[in-house]
């Protein structure tokens, strides 16, 4: 039956009050652009008053969405505004928030305070919420690149510096093959099902299981691609590859961005997916997620070891708290392969403190870029608390958390997941990752030392801005709060399940 236009229209109207968030960041995105053309080279720090601007305004329509009660679903069921959205959609914009207030100075000292770098931030961002609230295989695709293209362009942003361009180029052609395995996925499960929507995907797989029994063919081969599509974009071993290279070649905000931002909303994605599409089959995935979390946990503390430069030291660091966040995922489902909420909760405990305590750690090696020095080497860090001992105090506490020691977020976090590992009978995988830890506090307290311990040559002083300072106070203010008083970030985490996944 075919619907009048006016309809269609009127219906249009009436869902647009759901892509508020998203609307705002892009309106204040495309202000940015349009305003940086009026102000001269001294001015130009204020287009991060713009870009945090649009962050608020996203955050006040996230606000009034807070308050509904239950889930809505707008555009022909193509997104779903429900807790999980809210929750990952406070994620986003308060890591783009903290990055854009340590880019400030950094932009300033590299030179290239231009407009467009804190837009794209803001379409980043626009990408990663619609990840969150998509309902469609269309638009989720569409949110992924939309995220990824930014941050292709933000890795090589810094024109003039050579790896910089090198960990651009890498990022966008790996980027594009995970992205054409991601899409040949999606084309199965539209072939197995007829439609793009998720929870007609769920169900067609659910009648092929109970026709074929575990040995679908088809959906077998959609869980793979798919899987490997989605690894490739947490950094999860072995599609880990990019990581050390990017993370070290982009500029330092985005190291951090790249790192919290777009390694949740990849999260996002994956539990939309494996939570709906592929919850009927969830007893050969959590196999998978296994050895994926292993791997990782593995292959991410023995590489950081080695490691003498800070930013790729954090990046295998990364990959090795994606495989503790994998044991949430492997924790959320029982033997009889019910739900289990203990090991969501877990995940989304991570996922949120996660993007503050290494935000932090990223922002400390912001503080030593001065002129003529790049600030990223652990040499670097020598004699930091002669020079700038809150700064250092400050690692401290971040790698602290990184290596999950109390009193801070990290050690809850982890203690959420072997909690939930333990309740679902993965006692085994409980103590093997217990272990991991004693390697990475090594590696990390090689940054300790170097702060504390030994001398610098370097006379510099790192000063902290305001701008640093206010993101300074938000990131150690959620770290020790979470460690010391989960309750109310634990009740937050709870408050992205309300609306059960598992079918």
């Amino acid at each position: 039956m075919q619907v009048p236009w006016q309809d269609v229209f009127e219906q249009t109207r009436r869902d647009f009050v759901f892509i508020l968030p998203e609307a705002m960041l892009a309106c204040f995105g495309l202000a940015t652009l349009l305003l940086d053309f009026f102000l001269t080279k001294k001015e130009k720090s204020w287009n991060s008053l713009t870009a945090m601007l649009g962050v608020a305004f996203s955050g006040g329509a996230l606000v009034l969405m807070y308050k509904m009660q239950g889930q809505a679903y707008a555009f022909s069921n193509s997104i779903i505004i429900d807790p999980f959205f809210i929750f990952f959609g406070f994620i986003f914009l308060a890591s783009t928030a903290l990055v854009i207030l340590i880019s400030v100075k950094y932009m300033e000292i590299e030179k290239e305070q231009h407009g467009e770098y804190y837009a794209l931030m803001l379409f980043a961002t626009v990408g990663m919420m619609f990840l969150a609230c998509g309902n469609d295989l269309i638009v989720l695709f569409v949110a992924l690149e939309t995220m990824a293209l930014s941050f292709y362009v933000l890795t090589g942003f810094l024109r003039r510096d050579r790896k910089s361009n090198e960990a651009a180029l890498k990022y966008v052609l790996l980027g594009a093959f995970s992205s054409g395995i991601l899409a040949y996925g999606f084309s199965i499960l539209y072939g197995i099902s007829g439609s793009t929507n998720l929870i007609v995907i769920a169900n067609a797989i659910t009648e092929r299981s109970t026709r074929y029994g575990h040995g679908d063919v088809l959906t077998i081969l959609a869980l793979g691609t798919v899987s490997a599509g989605v690894f490739f974009k947490i950094a999860a071993v072995p599609f880990h590859q990019w990581a050390p290279d990017v993370y070290e070649g982009a500029p330092t905000p985005i190291s951090a961005y790249v790192s919290v931002a777009s390694k949740a909303a990849s999260f996002a994605l994956l539990l939309r997916l494996f939570l709906t599409v592929f919850w009927p089959v969830n007893l050969d995935w959590v196999v998978v997620m296994e050895a994926v979390a292993v791997l990782s946990l593995t292959v991410g503390t023995l590489a950081a070891i080695t490691q003498s430069n800070i930013k790729r030291l954090l990046a295998y660091s990364s990959i090795t708290q994606v495989g503790y966040i994998l044991l949430g995922l492997v924790a959320s489902v029982n033997s009889d392969g019910t739900l289990h909420e203990r090991g969501l909760q877990a995940m989304a405990f991570y996922l949120f403190v996660y993007a503050f305590f290494n935000t932090g750690a990223f922002a400390i090696v912001i503080l030593l870029r001065h002129k003529g020095v790049i600030g990223d080497d652990v040499d670097d860090l020598n004699g930091l608390i002669q020079r700038n001992p809150g700064a250092a105090v400050l690692m401290l506490i971040f790698l602290l958390s990184l290596a999950g020691i109390p009193p801070t977020a990290g050690f809850f976090a982890k203690l959420l997941v072997f909690w939930a590992l333990i309740e679902t009978g993965h006692t085994y995988l409980a103590v093997l990752s217990v272990l991991y830890i004693l390697p990475a506090v090594y590696y990390y307290f090689r940054l300790v030392a170097a702060m504390w311990v030994k001398e610098s040559t370097d006379p510099v002083r790192p000063v902290i801005s305001l701008a640093q300072k206010f993101a300074f106070a938000a990131m150690v203010m959620v770290t020790l709060a979470a460690g010391i008083f989960p309750e109310q970030f634990l009740r937050f985490a709870t408050y992205s399940l309300l609306i059960p996944f598992g079918r």
